[in-house]
């Protein structure tokens, strides 16, 4: 995945936190403490005056798309992508470990 790609992805996921984190019933203070982040670097990403980090990207869309009240619009909006998917269940073990 390259880093256009990466950036379309993370600028999709800003677009929709708002709604994301409404469906889940929680604060910024309490995503950002789920996530590892402070609230005031999530309150810029979510308000879009800061970009995504890959890093909170995938921790964000953790969240997200293992949680039923968000699931479906993850899926709807085509942040988690097949060419992702696929990223994830790839198996980097080295076989000769």
């Amino acid at each position: 995945m390259n880093r256009i790609d990466k950036d379309k992805l993370t600028e999709r996921l800003a677009l929709e936190l708002p709604v994301m984190r409404a469906r889940l019933g929680v604060t910024q203070d309490e995503i950002s403490e789920i996530i590892g982040i402070s609230r005031q670097t999530y309150s810029s990403i979510e308000t879009r005056k800061r970009k995504m980090a890959w890093t909170t990207f995938v921790a964000l869309l953790f969240v997200f798309y293992h949680n039923s009240a968000t699931r479906d619009l993850v899926e709807s909006t085509g942040i988690f992508t097949d060419e992702f998917r696929m990223v994830l269940e790839t198996d980097y073990r080295n076989d000769n470990d």
